[in-house]
């Protein structure tokens, strides 16, 4: 059983003295905190923040981490403050368990606003201090293992939860070990049939697969030692969420998958590396196309290491990973391995650490420009794919881009000026499409010019988050300023009516506009009218003199007149179409203006119970334009049907929009028919020549 005494000893092999007390006073404290609660297990609370420590301790994590490890719950379930924290250990600790606690509710089952809205406080907390991220992911990796304690609609959704964003993150951050466990225990919970037969079938498979095994890595080993190669070479083995995500998404075989054997060489130099790869490539053919220079240039959480894969005895494909011990740390604990690395001499971790800040700095630039809590999360989900590709800007700097990015993504991973102006670019020297997708070892040049501007289609093939976000941020903001002009003209337009001239407003008749429409702006009563939430007659009437004043103007009170069907920002049901002299009703709906059903409607009834959402509307006397309307009609078998219902129905002076015709049987067809009328006694003297048609059985108006 894990004690605080055994954590010390362990702490001991790489902290110093002064430290690992302060690691057992924060213990000692949460121990005193947490007195008398319980896990759901029923094990002592205490138990929880000294796994997490432990997690980090094999991780290597300085004794802040620790401590912040051990404290981790005390603001959110106990009543010490951050203030009392910050006075016993520090202001950084005090800050690393407030970043922590704030991401405590970021669960499934909260509705996915507040739940993205938690996930932008993560990166507001990664953004202050690196190692909050790195607190959480420990936690994380404890409550994985004791799902068993939960129930199972718990245990799903928090296994969900694990392998949307946390695996991601760890991956995002270079955290191999902690990402492989966070997927196979996420695959164990999520779907635990699948995951036990899957088992089943590696351990068969390994065990026949042994005696190869042991034959290529003994070829390997000999090979080096003739070279004089100092190297551990190890039999890679691939775990089980990444057998099932390849079955799944490569729609491949167990056996496709089963047939590649993994090796890694682990040497002590960089420059030993290249030498056991010129080794391993006479030992066994290698397969050109295949070799990847990840140590020349590292992926984008830090990894390094030379991929190769070569064709072996039998003709087995194998892969080869070969790297340096210290690459090999910060492959298995990414960003963490940092802190176990970090003299100003070692390049990687600092590299490392560089890449995450500069990712989290992304985060943030991202969450300014989307719109809503939702839109952030939605463009991180795409932002932690784990393929990525390198390219090269004209200057030879490397920019690392998820898989399939154009260079449309390359231009906003520049700048976001870049993004906006790009109209077209040159990859490796020729004129090429903004769509074309990017390969890794490309040159790109971006051509901008001045005025250009994001065009919307872009969103159907960008793949990067920075770029899908700061193109809606774009169009959002055009979008804003559209709808304010078109909403100054279309209240312009009504207050003239009135005799009132709009740019000669006082500050009074402002605020009765901005008083009666319930807005803290007049930009934003403008905004609503050009997109549609607000009628501009309506608000004009906030300014009208009352009825019997002397000028002639609408009582706010009296309906809205219809004078057309092609007024702004009126559209007309679907569901009734509505037509003149039908009672009428109408709603706002954005985007669509006013709209106008049968007072009979059904599909109004809800609308009805919120008084503020239903206008009061009549036909205006002289209302003039073409409507349209559903008529249904019934009709025995006889040649030319159609033909004599389409001339009767012209001949009146009505056209006909849409025909469908439902055959019931040998004898009788339905024929539904859309046509536009001036009104209802237009509409009257259509149906009454229908009618005279011998072959017509039934005839009707169709609502809804």
């Amino acid at each position: 059983m894990l004690t605080i005494d055994v954590l010390s000893h362990r702490l001991s092999s790489y902290l110093e003295p002064p430290q690992i007390q302060r690691v057992r006073h924060a213990y000692y404290y949460a121990e005193q905190a947490h007195d008398g609660q319980k896990r759901r297990s029923g094990e002592p609370y205490i138990t929880h923040p000294l796994e997490v420590a432990e997690n980090l301790a094999n991780m290597h994590m300085d004794h802040q981490s620790l401590m912040a490890a051990m404290l981790h719950d005390v603001i959110e379930d106990t009543a010490i403050s951050k203030k009392a924290i910050a006075e016993q250990f520090g202001e950084t600790v005090a800050e690393l368990v407030d970043g922590v606690s704030k991401l405590t509710q970021f669960e499934f089952d909260t509705p996915a606003e507040k739940q993205a809205e938690n996930f932008q406080k993560m990166a507001l907390a990664m953004a202050q201090d690196i190692r909050v991220i790195i607190v959480k992911l420990a936690d994380r990796l404890h409550n994985m293992r004791t799902l068993e304690a939960l129930k199972p609609e718990k245990r799903r959704r928090i296994a969900k939860e694990t392998l949307e964003i946390y695996a991601p993150i760890s991956h995002r951050l270079g955290m191999n070990d902690l990402r492989i466990e966070f997927e196979d225990r996420g695959f164990y919970a999520m779907h635990p049939l699948r995951a036990s037969r899957l088992k089943a079938a590696l351990a068969t498979a390994r065990g026949n697969r042994k005696e190869l095994v042991e034959k290529i890595q003994g070829a390997i080993e000999i090979r080096l030692e003739r070279e004089t190669i100092n190297a551990i070479v190890i039999g890679r083995e691939k775990h089980l969420y990444s057998i099932y995500q390849k079955m799944r998404l490569k729609k491949k075989s167990f056996k496709e998958i089963m047939d590649v054997y993994a090796f890694r060489i682990v040497v002590d130099e960089v420059d030993t590396c290249y030498r056991a790869l010129g080794a391993i490539h006479n030992l066994y053919k290698p397969v050109i196309t295949e070799f990847k220079d990840y140590i020349a240039i590292p992926k984008a959480n830090g990894y390094q290491s030379l991929h190769t894969v070569l064709v072996g005895m039998h003709g087995v494909p194998i892969e080869v990973q070969i790297r340096t011990k210290e690459m090999d740390e910060m492959a298995n604990n990414g960003i963490a391995a940092h802190f176990l690395y970090k003299s100003d001499s070692d390049e990687g971790s600092n590299n490392s650490t560089a890449r995450a800040r500069q990712w989290v700095q992304g985060l943030l630039e991202m969450q300014q420009a989307a719109g809503s809590s939702l839109e952030f999360i939605e463009n991180v989900k795409i932002d932690l794919f784990p393929d990525e590709v390198y390219v090269f800007t004209p200057k030879g700097q490397i920019v690392e881009l998820p898989n399939g990015a154009t260079a449309v993504d390359f231009a906003y991973a520049v700048h976001t000026d870049v993004g906006n102006g790009c109209v077209a670019c040159r990859i490796n020297g020729h004129l090429a499409p903004l769509s074309q997708t990017l390969k890794s070892g490309q040159k790109i040049a971006v051509i901008t010019a001045p005025g250009a501007q994001p065009n919307p289609n872009w969103l159907n093939f960008v793949s990067s988050g920075k770029a899908r976000s700061a193109i809606r941020h774009f169009l959002k903001n055009q979008r804003h300023h559209e709808s304010i002009e078109l909403g100054q003209r279309m209240l312009s337009r009504k207050l003239a009516d009135a005799n009132i001239d709009f740019d000669s407003l006082t500050e009074e008749q402002l605020n009765t506009l901005r008083e009666g429409a319930n807005v803290t702006s007049v930009d934003k009563l403008l905004e609503d009218i050009g997109q549609g939430n607000r009628i501009a007659f309506a608000v004009a009437k906030l300014l009208s003199p009352p009825e019997g004043s002397g000028s002639g103007g609408a009582n706010i009170y009296s309906p809205l007149m219809i004078d057309s069907a092609e007024e702004v920002m009126i559209s007309f049901a679907r569901c009734c179409r509505p037509i003149p002299g039908d009672p009428i009703i109408g709603h706002v709906s954005s985007g669509k203006g006013l709209v106008i059903h049968q007072d009979t409607c059904r599909n109004i009834n809800e609308l009805r119970s919120n008084p503020e959402k239903i206008n009061l509307v009549n036909w205006a006397p002289t209302v003039v334009g073409e409507f349209l309307v559903d008529i249904r009609v019934e009709v025995g078998s006889e040649r030319g049907i159609i033909a004599s219902l389409a001339t009767r129905i012209t001949e009146l002076g009505a056209n006909i929009e849409q025909i469908n015709v439902d055959e019931r049987d040998a004898h009788n067809s339905v024929i539904n028919l859309c046509i536009g009328v001036n009104n209802r006694i237009h509409l009257a003297n259509v149906m009454r020549r229908v009618r005279g048609l011998s072959a017509v059985i039934r005839i009707s108006r169709n609502r809804n």
